[in-house]
Formats: C-alpha cells, structure tokens, sequence
C-alpha cells in the first residue's frame, strides 16, 4: 500500500517548519492511521484516511463526524467530543463502531489550541480484528457460562438461543428431534428423515410471527440442495440474503414465510449434531441494515452449536433415564383397590431437582379377617436405582405382610433384609424410613411402627386433626434396635394421613414446622369430604407447580389418605367353646344359626358348616388348650371364619393316601375356601378362611 501524498493535505499554517507539521507529515505517510481535523460544528475540515485500510470510509469536508458513526452512537460521540472542545481534555481509547460497517475503530480526540473558532485533532485506527476477537471471546464465554447449566431440554435450547441475541443476531431459533422431547433416541446422521419440532426462541424486536414456525409446531423439511449432506454433517450454511434463502427453498414462496421471519436478511444455519446423532438446527438471523454474516460469523456459530449440541444429548440422556426411573416407580406403586374397610387416595411428585425421581412408594395390604395394612416408605437416592430398590422393598414387604406379622416384627424384618440388600448394593438401601401400620375395622383399632419415618397425621370426622403420637425408631439398615408399636383406636370415618419428608420440608423451615403446617392442611378435612380432592388441594398447598408446571421439590413426595369405616356388631359373631368333642356340634349349631340370621346362600351356608366343623375338629384334638374360639365376620360377600387354640404350632397342608383315615381336613379347608391362613397371637393361633358367595 502506498503511502498518502502529503501535498494533497498540507496544513493552512505557515509554519511548515515546526513540529506541528513534521508530526503531520509523519501522519500523512501512516495508513493505519487516520487523521481527521473537525470544527466548533463537529464538521470534518481536513482528513487523511487512507479509504482501503478503513474499509471505504469517506470523510468528505463538511460532513458531520457523528453522521459516520453507528447511528446509536451518534448523539452520545457527539456530547462528548463536545466536552473535549470546552474543557480541553482529549479523549483516549474510545472503541467505535462505523456507520454501515464491520469497522470497529479505536478514538483518539484532542482540542487545538490557538484557533479562534475551536477544533478537534482526531485520531483513529482500526481495532476491527481485535474487536471482533474480543467480542468472539465474550460469545464464547456466554455460551460455557450458560449453556449446559440444566439438564431439561427445552431449557437447554433456550439457553443456546439467548447466548446469539442481541450479541450477534436479530433473531435465534432452536429446533430438536421429535424424539428428544420425550427422552428418546435421535435419528442418526444417515436417517432419511429428521421431523423437528421449534423448540426455542430469542428476539431482539424481529418481526417473526405467522406464517413463520412458532414454538412446539412442527418444522417443514427444507428441499434437496446440493449442500444437503454437508449441512447435515455440521457444516454451517451461509445464506447472505432474501433471494439466496428463496434458492434455497426452490423459489418457493409460501415455504419461505414458513422458514424465514419476515424481518430476517442475512441467515446462518447448523445442524446440532452429537455422539453421530442428529439432534436439531440451529439458526440466527440478522434483520435489515445489520450486516451480513461472514465465515467468522460462521466459525463461532460452529463451534458454540457444537457444545450446545453436547448439552442438550446430556439433557436428553438424563430426561430419558428420569423418564425410565419414571416409569418404573409408578409401575411399581399400586393402584390403590378400595377395600371395604378402607378408602384412600394418593399423590406421588417427582423431584425437579437434578436428582428425578426417587424411591418414595405406599402401599395397601388386603389382609386376614377384613383388616388392612398401610404402608409408606422412602428409600435413599434418586434415579432407576432407587425405584429397583424400593419395588424390592414393597415386594419383601407385601410378602412379610402376608405372614400376619405385627408391625415392630414386620420391620425387624425389613431391617434386616436392608442390611443385606446393603452388602449387595454398596449401602445404597441404608437410611430409608418405613411406617407399617394394620387397621382392624372389627376392633376399630389401628397398630403401627415407624423406622425413622413421621408420624401420620389424625383427622377426626368433625375435622380436628393431630399429629399421631408414636415413637419412631431407627431407620432401616442400623440394625439390632427394636421398634415399638403404638395403638390406636380409631372413630369409624376417620382419616388418616401417611407421608414422606419431601412434602413437608419444603413448605417449612423444618421438618416438624411442615409437619404442622400439613396438620393445618388437612384440619376440617370432614367425614364425607372426597379423599381425591383432599389429596390434590394438600399437593397444590404444600408443593406448589410453578408456571411452567414444575414443582420446586428438591426430593420425591408422597401422600396417602386412608378413611377407615368400622365393622357393625351385627356383622360379626364370635364365641368360646370348651375344648372337647362336643364342642364340634355346637359350633356347627352356632355357626349356621347366625348365617340364617344373614341370610347366606345356601352355598355359603354348607360351606361354612363344612369348614367349621374341619378347623373346630382340629382344634379340639391339637389345640392342647381348655378353650377354643370361633367368630364369624360378614364383609359384603366375604364370609371370614376363625378358629383359634391355644398352640402356637403352624399347621401344615398335606395330601392324604388313599389307605389314610385321617389328615384330609385342613386340604378340605384349603379346597372350599378363596382363601386361608394361620396368624399368631399372644395366647395361641388363628386359622382363618375367607369364603365368597
């Protein structure tokens, strides 16, 4: 480049001999600086700019400088410059953006003195490299500021769109997979077809609505162009403007409103490529009097796609492993069947947090003699390891709850199947709580024990409620402490309220303030309001959805309402028989006289006789006792017989031969009966059927 013609700018002074010229001179022959002389006006008089190194600027005398500036610059250089001329203080390194331009300058202003009207020495030189830099290291650090923070998709694609506007685009929008919303997997880059869905948006005032693609509809696939596999590899697509775009879908017109905003010119375009999946695209835009994108535009869309691209394959593998953990917890928690001594309803809430979901689960046990067991649980941890966990749990306890067991022995037992499940697992089962309780509608009684988890809360049926007193012992995996149980008894229609910690503590500053703040909740809950809606205004209080429809939980939450009913005195029947041969005839004559009085069928009724006459045969001759018992509980269409002795020896089901005269009756029993079984007792045992009309 050849350097300036000094002649063509010589100064009006005539002192061609001093150093204001020598300095000029030296000015004149240095393209990459530029040297404007302004009046009192801010109007150029004399310039030197060397138009190649600053990309065509012109500095025609008589033109104002801040005309030539970006025009959101202008009132604010012209103030002050403004300020330089009054108060005679230069101004040193302002960075500036040119009019119409990519020109980024560096600004050097100082007032000369000895005028009589007031000017300005102006000195510029081009930063625009280095702007640019800076400014692509500024884009970049946003992007691994923001990008990637959280592991939901559709906030990871916000976050990507944010990170271009206003910085570097107009307009941004995101689009993903169908797939990815629902944590599936992506097509893979040699897929025929990729349907996306907008996910996200970023504007800084664009016009962009209808036609064009709104967030959640669906993207209509671009035409075949011969750059189709290139973009679809990662590569970015440059469109410099509307008729390149209109080539770019054949020339057709109504697909063009459909892609492109109405206020959007100059286009960049990627396709969010990650682990050889395709995941969606990417694009910004700049509107009208901004200039078009270039490579380097290019390079940095590129390489912050690729680490968007990263984020959001993470958020989807995490949505599809909390979708997965999802799916399993609630395959594992019951349906909630409503049995005739107990109604309830329940609630589960996953977490928001990053954790998912967890091991929260409860339970309804149907068990002998029309009582119920009630069971909620929290096993430690999040994700599909800790629903595994708790489905094993609900399982070991469903089998332990069948053995009649009571409820400090059930959780013994549990305790211990923690502990080895522990040694398996690398402790990931220690620390869960567990609260088992069995309601008996006959004696209106409720029997429960705790392994570190709170107490239910009492809703009386005219509404009072209490939190339960009980002691709560260890939690499950400690191991050779005892639990203790507490006794209840309950008026018929009352509720009680299981749940687990995550539903409490967020609403309180602690655990026991939540807990009273669910004992509020839940007080004028009255006996013959519907458990459905108690349970989802207790939900809606306690673990608010925000407006996006996610809680603020940082822990899974349970709740499960129970309103227990009592059994009539006139649907149970109950007596004690000395244990010897003729106590057999008698309880058969006690037994049909009251199903008379029920008016069982006739089917029933020579059932029943036939089962009371095996399990009265077989007390009086094993019980060893002096006395036997015998009561009848009529639920529904259930008939429940029991017999109970004094031996605490399990009876055991056997096939007799042929050439036996004995050992038939308790397979007789097992025939005839829907169901049968032993529970023990203090004083004894019980052998107990369930015969259904």
């Amino acid at each position: 480049m050849r350097p300036r013609d000094p002649v063509a700018v010589a100064p009006r002074s005539t002192a061609e001999g001093g150093v204001g010229w020598a300095l000029e001179q030296a000015l004149s022959r240095q393209s990459e600086i530029g040297v404007l002389v302004l009046d009192a006006e801010l109007r150029v008089r004399r310039a030197m700019l060397d138009a190649e190194q600053f990309q065509d600027l012109v500095a025609d005398p008589g033109v104002r400088f801040p005309d030539l500036v970006a025009s959101e610059d202008s009132e604010d250089i012209a103030e002050n410059l403004r300020h330089v001329l009054e108060n005679g203080r230069p101004m040193l390194f302002r960075t500036q953006r040119i009019r119409d331009t990519t020109t980024v300058v560096s600004l050097f202003a100082l007032r000369l003195e000895g005028d009589g009207d007031g000017s300005l020495f102006l000195c510029l030189v081009d930063v625009t490299a280095n702007s640019y830099a800076r400014e692509r290291l500024d884009l970049l650090f946003r992007a691994a500021e923001s990008i990637g923070e959280s592991l939901d998709v559709l906030t990871t694609a916000r976050q990507i769109a944010d990170v271009f506007v206003p910085a570097a685009a107009d307009y941004a929008s995101v689009s993903l997979a169908d797939e990815l919303f629902s944590g599936g997997e992506p097509p893979t880059r040699d897929a025929e077809k990729v349907r996306l869905r907008r996910a996200a948006v970023a504007s800084a005032g664009m016009a962009a609505g209808p036609p064009y693609v709104q967030p959640g509809e669906k993207v209509p696939p671009i035409p075949a162009m011969p750059d189709r596999e290139r973009y679809r590899a990662g590569e970015v697509l440059v469109v410099p403007d509307r008729p390149a775009m209109l080539d770019v879908v054949s020339g057709d017109v109504d697909l063009l409103s459909r892609l492109a905003p109405s206020g959007g010119r100059s286009l960049l375009a990627v396709t969010l490529t990650a682990r050889g999946a395709i995941l969606g695209s990417l694009e910004i835009w700049r509107g009208e009097g901004a200039p078009p994108f270039d490579d380097n535009d290019a390079r940095v869309l590129r390489e912050i796609a690729s680490r968007g691209a990263l984020s959001i394959d993470n958020a989807r593998r995490f949505t599809r492993e909390s979708t997965e953990a999802l799916r399993l917890q609630q395959s594992l928690l019951p349906s909630l069947s409503q049995g005739t001594s107990v109604r309830t309803a329940a609630r589960y809430l996953a977490a928001s947090a990053s954790g998912g979901v967890g091991g929260d689960w409860y339970d309804v046990v149907p068990l002998s003699s029309t009582r119920t067991g009630l069971v909620v649980g929290d096993v430690v941890g999040h994700g599909v390891r800790a629903a595994a966990m708790m489905g094993r749990m609900r399982t070991a306890v469903q089998t332990l709850a069948d053995l009649d067991l009571a409820p400090d022995e059930l959780l013994t037992h549990l305790d211990d199947l923690v502990m080895r499940l522990a040694l398996e697992n690398d402790n990931a089962a220690l620390g869960s709580t567990c609260l088992f309780a069995v309601y008996d509608p006959v004696a209106r009684s409720c029997a429960m024990a705790s392994a570190g988890h709170p107490p239910p809360v009492l809703v009386r049926p005219d509404g009072r409620a209490e939190l339960v007193p009980m002691s709560v012992g260890p939690l499950l995996g400690v191991g050779g402490l005892p639990f203790e149980v507490t006794q209840i008894v309950l008026e018929p229609r009352s509720t009680l309220a299981f749940y687990t910690d995550g539903l409490v503590e967020p609403s309180a500053a602690d655990l026991y303030a939540g807990m009273e703040r669910l004992r509020e909740e839940l007080s004028g809950l009255g006996e013959h309001d519907d458990l459905e809606e108690a349970a989802d205004r207790v939900v809606e209080v306690l673990a608010p959805s925000g407006e996006d429809g996610e809680t603020n939980l940082r822990d899974d939450a349970t709740v499960m309402l129970a309103r227990v009913r009592a059994t009539s005195p006139d649907d149970t029947q109950a007596w004690e028989f000395p244990a010897r041969e003729a106590a057999v005839a008698e309880a058969r004559e006690k037994a049909n006289a009251t199903l008379e009085r029920w008016q069982a069928p006739m089917e029933t009724a020579i059932t029943t006789e036939l089962v009371v006459s095996e399990l009265v045969t077989n007390a009086v001759r094993y019980g060893g006792g002096e006395v036997l018992g015998l009561r009848l509980i009529r639920d529904g269409r259930t008939l429940v017989c029991e017999v109970s002795d004094a031996s605490s020896t399990s009876p055991h089901l056997k096939r007799a031969r042929t050439e036996d005269e004995g050992g038939r009756g308790l397979f007789i029993v097992a025939s005839v009966s829907t169901r049968w079984g032993v529970r023990f007792t203090a004083t004894g045992k019980t052998i107990w059927t369930e015969i259904r009309s």
